[in-house]
């Protein structure tokens, strides 16, 4: 089974909003012949909890502003440590990087395959610079 497109349109926006925040070591990765509830886990980290806060903002109003969807389900935010966005097909963790270390989720599903994403504001300051994207950057776009 493969995540469907509109679970990758998802993830993808979520992805680059977290970006856009300075979150760190964004993954998405397609669990969808692994789990039955979900098709793709985001996981991104910040290096404190007033950071993880404005990722999860910034992360809920652009998917809510841009292809109006809302989580189902909201865990963690009076602690902001690890903060859970259940979007039934996307499952979304922004985890205090402390918690990124303990946790390991990245480990624990390092056999399902990676869905690529480049940061937009590195894509475009690459190019303004005069840079020319790899091949890899190319193809995302």
């Amino acid at each position: 089974m493969v995540a469907t497109d509109l679970a990758r349109t998802v993830a993808l926006r979520a992805a680059q909003a977290a970006a856009d925040k300075k979150a760190r070591d964004i993954v998405l990765l397609d669990v969808s012949d692994e789990v039955v509830i979900t098709d793709i886990f985001m996981i991104a980290s910040a290096p404190n909890e007033r950071q993880v806060l404005a990722i999860v903002d910034a992360v809920e109003d652009t998917l809510r502003r841009e292809l109006d969807v809302k989580p189902q389900r909201r865990e963690g935010l009076k602690g902001g440590r690890w903060v859970l966005l259940d979007y039934a097909d996307v499952i979304i963790h922004i985890q205090h990087s402390e918690e990124r270390d303990y946790y390991a989720l990245d480990s624990l599903w390092k056999d399902c395959p990676a869905i690529e994403f480049v940061d937009q504001s590195y894509r475009d300051s690459l190019e303004a610079r005069g840079g020319e994207p790899s091949a890899s950057l190319r193809d995302a776009a």
